[in-house]
């Protein structure tokens, strides 16, 4: 839930926040706070970045990276679940220990009661900022939703078994099943 607070919040607001083991985001200066993730939250997320680990090792494209902070404006700093980043553009893209320009991916899992946050809200901030493509993993409904911010197109992906091929340009010949990611 957001909290409406004026006047509007900035980065340096958050730096003040307590080391609570929650997480504070800001979204147009407005705070969103929740919980550590959740065990299956953080094991899904384990799968997905060894799979992401084990295709950039064939493949050596990018550069993938889990839970780092964003900080898109002094207005829109969030936290990513994954987070991946071509190669050629890392250095336009991070600045110093945080990301301050638009990734190539961004990866959410949706976590429960957060839903609209994740399909909506975070969907149209990485739009506005120019990520590429974003990926929302639902471990509810065991699927995986696509969105090319460029152009709002979805796609939904769900299988419960072999590797699939994804149809992403920004990851040529990435495989996955669905299943692995939820294999918790």
């Amino acid at each position: 839930m957001a909290a409406r607070i004026e006047p509007l919040l900035t980065v340096a607001d958050l730096d003040a926040c307590p080391d609570d083991s929650n997480r504070y985001e800001l979204n147009g200066g407005e705070l969103f706070v929740s919980r550590a993730p959740g065990i299956p939250h953080q094991r899904g997320l384990n799968n997905l970045q060894l799979a992401f680990r084990s295709y950039l090792r064939e493949n050596q494209i990018g550069i993938v990276v889990p839970g780092a902070g964003a900080i898109f404006s002094d207005y829109d700093p969030v936290i990513p679940d994954l987070v991946f980043v071509l190669n050629e553009r890392w250095s336009e893209v991070v600045t110093e220990i945080r990301f301050t320009g638009a990734p190539d991916l961004v990866l959410e899992i949706v976590s429960p009661g957060k839903e609209n946050r994740d399909r909506v809200v975070k969907r149209q901030l990485y739009a506005k900022y120019g990520v590429a493509e974003y990926w929302i993993v639902d471990a509810e409904n065991r699927l995986v939703k696509f969105t090319d911010c460029r152009n709002n197109n979805w796609q939904t992906w769900q299988h419960g078994g072999t590797a699939n091929r994804l149809p992403r340009a920004i990851l040529p010949g990435f495989r996955l099943g669905v299943s692995t990611i939820f294999n918790l």
